[in-house]
């Protein structure tokens, strides 16, 4: 047929063809692009794959005696391949959509998705396989998985996109109609395999490294003994702190023009300083050079990871060298204390010109100079509601409004302007890391969406749909298993979850408090059967301590038995999007 040399289905249509189970058109050409009815597509089906019926029939009131296709729909009918609409109508001359092409063959050849404890569940299977995942109709979700698990799912030109409400023209009907003759009969299919959706046998395996409450850090020789640990235990991602207390853990040319210390990785927690005598021994060791060196050769990924964010210790040199960058509340205050009155923290100003551009020269450092996976920002890259009255943003935002800063640092435009200054100063680090490394992820892992907003205008959802998250880990913390599930079934992250790697960072315990092991355990289960890419764990040394009653060897068992097989990290779902509009609707406190 003259239309369809080299077409990308030829090889299937002529297959097709030469079988009879289909045919051109008298003028010499097949029509590749034309739709598909659904009378047309349930004659096709019963050609090609015959089979008993197996339920009684219908008979579909838009379907008359006289309908050149009434017989075929009957037998589609009847042998389970196709269904009606409600009010017995089945729409014979209605386009197919490529959704129920796909799950018609999937549930007439009785494929369902499998799921033992430890493997992929059918979200996960379309969130990792689909860059339009979450377009898929609910009904069809488990179908189109089982279609996926089962390589019966053909997407032209992009393989990660479904296009499920796309009506199927002849040549994907031809593609996966032969794609469908191939797997049944376990012989070698003329489709295009770079066209056949798989799914990736991958999943986010991480833990957090910390200076705090950790040695982990501290030393080549226990850096060296962690990763092996982790390797073991088929992990596959490391999340080093590296900006942390007003310091960098590793050598900042940034740090020392801007507040005269190169580095600090060994804190003094208790008198909110770096430990002298500690840091001492560290003389100008290059922790996150280590890092990647000893974690890549063990196929560990190294995602460095700005514990601090847009805080920093109230007595640091950083801020007190520069306290015209701090923001601070409206009667002048700018210490924020926390762990009950213990540390004293200060804001860095998201909206001061050199608060800027300190984090973007420190992302550009970081990228230009390690061979770094990634780059993670977490719940401290935000504000307090309650501040951001300092003299800088209060001109900023009457530049922009016409208004003072409202005196109720609740009201919804005064959290919307400053929430999406934190959203500009994000797309800046994101584009700062990707002309650097192009291929490196850009993770971050806040709190739940409602409390990241509504707590500290952090709007990650509008990051996310704005293109600049590549990864998200959000921190679910909870200590029971019905909290922990309500937060996963939240919106924002469901919808997140299909459109980018969408990981939970699960709480494996605290100092001296180490998580029961069955909890644990519970929580990576209830992850995996909604569908998120994966875990990581805070921290490393509360993976392995037991809590009360455990063996003492129940974590590594416990962590043994759920990642029982290796796998690799999910890779980037889709391109950067698009540059869009930053603002979102408010989120209500979730």
């Amino acid at each position: 047929m003259k239309d369809i040399q080299n077409h990308w289905a030829q090889a299937c249509i002529e297959s097709l063809v030469e079988q009879g189970l289909i045919a051109g058109y008298p003028d010499g050409t097949f029509r590749p692009e034309q739709r598909v009815t659904r009378a047309e597509f349930a004659t096709l089906l019963i050609k090609a794959f015959p089979r008993a019926a197996s339920r009684p029939a219908i008979q579909f009131i838009d379907v008359s005696a006289s309908h050149w296709a009434t017989a075929a729909i009957r037998t589609a009918y009847e042998t389970g391949w196709l269904s009606g609409y409600p009010g017995k109508r089945f729409r014979p001359n209605q386009a197919i959509p490529r959704v129920q092409a796909v799950i018609a063959l999937a549930a007439g050849l009785e494929k369902s998705p499998g799921q033992p404890a430890n493997q992929t569940s059918p979200e996960a299977i379309l969130s990792q396989t689909l860059a339009d995942a979450a377009t898929i109709p609910s009904y069809a979700r488990a179908k189109v998985a089982a279609a996926i698990e089962q390589q019966l799912v053909v997407n032209y030109p992009d393989v990660r996109r479904f296009r499920p409400n796309q009506s199927a023209t002849r040549a994907e009907i031809a593609a996966l109609l032969c794609q469908a003759q191939a797997q049944t009969a376990g012989a070698a299919s003329p489709v295009p395999t770079q066209l056949i959706a798989t799914p990736p046998n991958t999943e986010i395996r991480g833990v957090w490294l910390t200076n705090i409450d950790s040695q982990v850090l501290f030393s080549r020789a226990a850096l060296t003994t962690a990763l092996d640990r982790l390797s073991e235990h088929q992990f596959n991602t490391v999340y080093p702190t590296v900006w942390n207390w007003g310091y960098t853990l590793y050598p900042s040319a940034v740090t020392t023009r801007v507040f005269g210390a190169k580095q600090g990785l060994y804190p003094d927690t208790e008198n909110q300083g770096r430990n002298e005598a500690a840091e001492a021994a560290q003389a100008n060791r290059d922790m996150l050079l280590e890092t990647i060196e000893l974690a890549q050769a063990r196929n560990l990924s190294v995602i460095p990871w700005f514990e601090f964010g847009l805080m920093a210790p109230a007595d640091s040199p950083l801020a007190q060298r520069h306290p015209d960058w701090l923001t601070q509340r409206r009667d002048g205050t700018t210490i924020d204390y926390q762990d009950n009155g213990k540390y004293a923290r200060v804001w860095l100003n998201p909206c001061h010109p050199e608060v800027q551009q300190f984090l973007v020269d420190l992302v550009d450092e970081l990228s230009a100079n390690y061979a770094i996976d990634g780059f993670q920002l977490d719940d401290h890259f935000g504000l307090p509601v309650a501040f951001g009255y300092d003299e800088t943003t209060k001109a900023l935002y009457q530049q922009a409004t016409g208004n003072p800063p409202p005196a109720d640092a609740q009201d919804p435009t005064w959290m919307r302007w400053r929430a999406d200054q934190i959203t500009h100063l994000m797309k800046r680090l994101f584009t700062t890391l990707k002309a650097r490394r192009p291929q490196a992820v850009f993770s971050v892992s806040p709190s739940p969406a409602g409390f990241a907003y509504n707590r500290y205008l952090q709007d990650w959802p509008a990051w996310e749909r704005s293109g600049y998250i590549e990864e998200l880990l959000v921190q679910i913390y909870r200590r029971d298993l019905p909290s922990f599930i309500h937060e996963l079934e939240k919106p924002a992250l469901l919808t997140a979850r299909g459109h980018i790697p969408t990981a939970v960072g699960i709480l494996t315990g605290l100092r001296q408090d180490p998580l029961d092991s069955v909890l644990i355990e519970n929580k990576v289960q209830a992850t995996r059967q909604r569908g998120y890419a994966g875990v990581a764990f805070f921290f490393y040394d509360s993976i392995w301590q037991v809590a009360a009653g455990e063996p003492i060897d129940s974590r590594s068992v416990m962590v043994r038995s759920l990642f029982d097989t290796p796998k690799s990290r999910p890779g980037l779902l889709v391109e950067p999007a698009a540059e869009k509009s930053v603002a979102s609707p408010l989120l209500s406190t979730q």
